[in-house]
């Protein structure tokens, strides 16, 4: 009898004794996990790494991204993209250009009405009035942090004075120190130091499709900025409609306004590859910029003499068709003929007199094929053959003329000022 509450006995304290342990197990973990859930989040790592990898990536791949690691103005709490970018290293340096005229006044056509004359003839005004002031506004940008200031030949061409103001409201009075109307580039000097400068980049690796930003001040709206897409390359100045001209423009659809002629044009790294300066009146989304390299190598010459000697032939250039053997033939009543073998050229329908072509013997009916071994096909392609020699070099010209091939030497002069 004495057996049996003994043995119970033993079962009961076995029992309690494993009660109490896993109690114990399970308040504690309770106890760790309460206790990491008010931990601070600087020890989430070190709990992280008892885990296994898989879920230990999972958990922190976020904290683990360096913050170095993310571009300038791309951070999530960034609204800059790479224009704004642009625009924020380039802005300072574009400058807008007041410049003033004297342009010749004309009497009113009323006056010079018979009817007009026959009652008011003593009090008619004089035919020679004064010249009346003429105010424009375009724009620059700053090529050197001491105050050389690249723009477009017609914003300052003619000018009087010149106010020069930055993006800051700084305002200076500014020389024209040189205007090339021929490449439409003019360069003004202000009396300044450490001031922003632009970065010139490159149009060697240009493509249509890629991106271009063009800021100025387009109608007085200072530091204007519109984006679009490099549209062609290489447009000749008859193209663009000022045949005056000797640029091979770049086509952009970025808006281009009045105001805009002399601002920048960018790609989309912030770089000038052009500089705006013309737009079509009868068209929308065209506007055109100079190559920066034209633009440079004609500024650094204006700084350097004060003009830019252009290399001349004195021949009228059209690109050889059969049409247009035609129209000369019926025009000019000649003869011309068309080579059977109707390769590609340039037909010269004018040779100026007293010219480097004249005293080389070119005549109006030859065919240009080739500038120092070079095949030509249009007329821009001899404009920049001879824009790109040195006055008194020896451009050598292979023509072809009733029907035969010859080469013709001719040294090109500088161009008289009467035609720039």
């Amino acid at each position: 009898m004495n057996s049996l509450p003994k043995q119970f006995t033993q079962q009961a304290v076995w029992i309690a004794a494993a009660l109490m342990v896993g109690g114990g197990a399970g308040w504690a973990g309770h106890r760790y996990v309460s206790q990491s859930d008010r931990a601070p989040a600087a020890t989430a790592p070190d709990l992280a790494s008892g885990m296994p990898s898989l879920l230990r990536t999972s958990l922190t791949q976020e904290a683990d991204l360096a913050p170095e690691a993310l571009l300038p103005g791309q951070g999530s709490n960034s609204n800059q993209n790479f224009i704004a970018q642009a625009v924020e290293r380039v802005g300072p340096a574009v400058v807008r250009i007041d410049a003033e005229r004297s342009v010749p006044s004309l009497a009113p056509d009323a006056f010079n009405n018979p009817f007009f004359r026959r009652f008011f003839e003593e009090e008619r005004p004089s035919s020679s009035l004064p010249d009346r002031l003429e105010q424009g506004t375009g724009s620059g940008f700053i090529l050197d942090a001491s105050g050389q200031i690249l723009t477009n030949a017609h914003v300052v061409e003619g000018a009087e004075t010149v106010q020069v103001t930055l993006r800051d409201g700084r305002k200076f009075e500014g020389e024209v120190v040189g205007v090339d109307s021929v490449t439409d580039v003019a360069v003004v000097k202000i009396d300044a130091a450490d001031l922003p400068t632009v970065t010139l980049g490159s149009t060697q690796s240009l493509a249509p499709g890629q991106w271009a930003i063009a800021i100025g001040n387009p109608l007085g709206l200072d530091n204007t900025v519109t984006a679009g897409i490099i549209s062609a390359l290489g447009r000749s100045s008859n193209q663009v409609g000022i045949p005056d001209k000797r640029v091979q423009f770049i086509q952009t659809d970025a808006a281009i306004n009045p105001g805009n002629s002399g601002g920048p044009l960018l790609n989309d790294r912030g770089e000038v590859i052009g500089m705006n300066t013309a737009i079509r009146a009868n068209a929308q989304g065209l506007g055109f910029a100079i190559p920066i390299e034209t633009a440079k190598r004609i500024a650094d010459e204006l700084f350097a003499n004060g003009v830019v000697q252009h290399p001349f032939l004195g021949i009228q250039m059209v690109e050889l068709s059969a049409e247009m053997v035609e129209r000369i033939n019926q025009e000019q009543q000649l003869n011309l003929q068309l080579a059977d073998d109707n390769e590609p050229g340039v037909l010269i329908v004018g040779v100026l007199p007293n010219s480097p072509a004249r005293s080389a013997g070119l005549e109006v009916g030859d065919v240009i094929r080739a500038i120092d071994g070079i095949s030509v096909d249009s007329p821009p392609d001899v404009q920049a053959k001879v824009e790109a020699s040195n006055i008194g070099d020896t451009l050598n010209l292979e023509i072809h003329r009733d029907g035969r091939d010859q080469t013709i030497a001719v040294k090109p002069a500088a161009m008289p000022s009467d035609l720039r």
